[in-house]
């Protein structure tokens, strides 16, 4: 099982937040992008622009940021945060 969570922050405080799972046999990066496009949609998002910044975190830590530089609209919001909670079964360091 994989999980992703995202979390619209501002001023530190999660303003909203959504969970999103998928058991399908995809390749991790697939899971990723389609957990972030399910994310969006159900916040109300624009999806952001994944910059080398955020690809290098992602890879890292399993989870990063996308700032107002990751969005082509202007939000209402510090950052949107995505993490990796469960993945096969195994939760990330």
């Amino acid at each position: 099982m994989f999980r992703l969570r995202a979390r619209v922050m501002k001023k530190n405080h999660a303003l909203r937040e959504t969970v999103v799972e998928d058991d399908t046999a995809d390749t991790r990066t697939h899971k990723v992008l389609h957990a972030l496009n399910q994310a969006v949609m159900a916040l109300d998002l624009a999806e952001p622009i994944w910059l080398d910044k955020n690809i290098h975190d992602f890879q890292r830590r399993a989870q990063c940021r996308f700032d107002r530089d990751s969005f082509v609209e202007e939000i209402d919001f510090d950052y949107l945060e995505i993490s990796v909670l469960e993945e096969d079964g195994l939760y990330p360091e």
